[in-house]
């Protein structure tokens, strides 16, 4: 079943009405009815009881998303929630990083403690934690230098903060923060693709087959760097949504 955005939208936002001077869109977006005057939405078509929202020339008239461009804002906010989820993941873990180092003796003592106990119950499951990989990955980390490490804690804030800044310009539909993602997505995808030859696994996978679709849905609908038109056309496709513009049209051919 096909999803009605636009009564969607105003369900949940409400509608929004307005008045223009031109008497032939007046009377198109205008009736009288027994319990009074309505008003057409500017986004769904649907007749409002009550005065208008606004008044005045149709050129002054509100430009409301509607359709496909309200689709597209519920995928970018889609992807703005997942940016933002993975940007306070990684902060987390830039912290986590950050304390180790100010604490990795103590760490690795802990760790080798704790290694010793859980040692003779894995090895009752036929499970050697000597030959772990995952192991193996932690007690490397423990030869690290505190200044790599410290250095590993900078570059995953910076990440995370791209991914917030993302996050943020996304959800407010930017287009400076569409380039952003695209950009820094896309130089990302080689090394994605690179982890995927040394271990193969559903969520690496799934994670680069998102990341692509990303790319490529927001640079093709959204018509960046060029594409399908580039700015002048997406801006033409956004104001032919506009209810008030298809009424104006028709008032002229009338």
């Amino acid at each position: 079943m096909a999803i009605d955005w636009d009564r969607r939208t105003c369900a949940r936002k409400g509608h929004v009405t307005y008045a223009p001077d031109d008497p032939r869109l007046r009377v198109r977006l205008h009736a009288e009815t027994a319990l009074g005057e309505v008003w057409r939405c500017l986004r769904c078509g649907d007749f409002v009881l009550g005065e208008p929202h606004g008044s005045g020339p149709a050129a002054d008239a509100p430009l409301v998303p509607r359709g496909k461009v309200l689709r597209d804002l519920f995928v970018l906010r889609f992807l703005a929630i997942e940016r933002a989820v993975r940007g306070v993941f990684i902060v987390l873990v830039a912290v986590a990083v950050w304390r180790f180092s100010n604490s990795q003796d103590a760490v690795r003592r802990l760790f080798d403690e704790y290694l010793d106990v859980f040692r003779p119950v894995f090895r009752h499951f036929h499970y050697d934690l000597d030959h772990s990989p995952v192991v193996g990955t932690i007690q490397k980390a423990f030869g690290y230098r505190h200044d790599t490490l410290l250095l590993l804690a900078g570059l995953l804030l910076a990440y995370a903060l791209v991914e917030l800044v993302e996050a943020v310009g996304l959800w407010y539909a930017k287009r400076w923060a569409e380039y952003l993602t695209v950009v820094a997505t896309s130089a990302f995808l080689p090394l994605e693709i690179y982890e995927l030859t040394g271990h193969v696994s559903w969520l690496k996978i799934t994670t680069l087959v998102l990341n692509i679709l990303a790319v490529l849905y927001i640079a093709l609908t959204k018509r960046l760097f060029g594409l399908r038109g580039g700015r002048a056309a997406f801006d033409r496709e956004r104001q032919s949504a506009s209810l008030l513009e298809v009424e104006e049209s028709a008032g002229v051919l009338v």
